[in-house]
């Protein structure tokens, strides 16, 4: 009992991290800008969730594929705005 509550409980907290660059993105897109975003950073969190999803997979452990797959799917959102922020040109100041 104990065990499945810890489980779920870190499934949870771990779907709400994954969910956690959604403000970055939202911050990102408010300035028109993604100079202040790692993409290193965030391409070495996206490997990691690629290994824990695989896994998870492997050891038949829904707990830990779904917050991962969310954590991915929402890095390669974040990866994907901040690219396209890179390659708009800069717009002056009004």
């Amino acid at each position: 009992m104990v065990v499945s509550l810890l489980a779920a409980s870190a499934s949870a907290w771990g779907v709400l991290m994954g969910l956690s660059p959604v403000l970055q993105i939202r911050r990102m897109l408010r300035q028109r800008s993604s100079r202040e975003v790692s993409l290193g950073y965030f391409a070495i969190l996206l490997a990691g969730f690629v290994l824990w999803i695989s896994y998870g997979i492997a050891a038949g452990n829904m707990w830990l594929v779904v917050p991962n797959s969310i954590a991915l799917l929402v890095g390669l959102t974040l990866i994907a705005v901040a690219l396209r922020l890179r390659r708009e040109p800069r717009r002056s100041a009004p």
